[in-house]
């Protein structure tokens, strides 16, 4: 682990300047917007593996899935499913079902580590805007 701690800062919040190479080096992603279909988990997993695969559709790094990811992903939720519904748990399992949801990127850590960094849409309130305008055009009004 270093004595900065098991991963780097998100690149926005990097202090100091880097060179060109090190700033297109972060491969962001827009949340939101076009991405592969999701697939559906199996009725026969344990509740918490079938909540986790569904995530695994819900979040940002889902568009960068393939096929094979999406067949990985179904491998481990089986594993993890196996692990809570057994009658003693195993942590050699344990740490291989981990394994795999790390190469899956399902961590915002294991996001960093390859540098991809996922970005939520800004939201807008109209209510919001309506009361900005609202200010502004009061302000206008005090100082004209």
């Amino acid at each position: 682990m270093g004595t900065r701690g098991p991963v780097g800062k998100r690149s926005d919040q990097r202090l100091g300047h880097r060179t060109k190479a090190e700033q297109e080096a972060v491969t962001k992603v827009p949340l939101g917007g076009g991405s592969p279909p999701a697939e559906e988990p199996e009725e026969s997993w344990h509740p918490i593996a079938q909540r986790w695969f569904r995530s695994l559709g819900e979040s940002g790094q889902r568009v960068f899935y393939e096929a094979s990811d999406w067949a990985t992903a179904r491998y481990v939720a089986e594993a993890m499913s196996r692990n809570l519904e057994a009658g003693r748990f195993s942590a050699q399992l344990f740490a291989a079902v981990m394994s795999g949801m790390s190469s899956l990127l399902t961590t915002e850590g294991d996001r960093r580590r390859v540098r991809v960094e996922l970005e939520r849409a800004v939201q807008t309130d109209a209510d919001e805007e309506a009361a900005v305008a609202a200010l502004d055009e009061w302000r206008e009004r005090l100082s004209g």
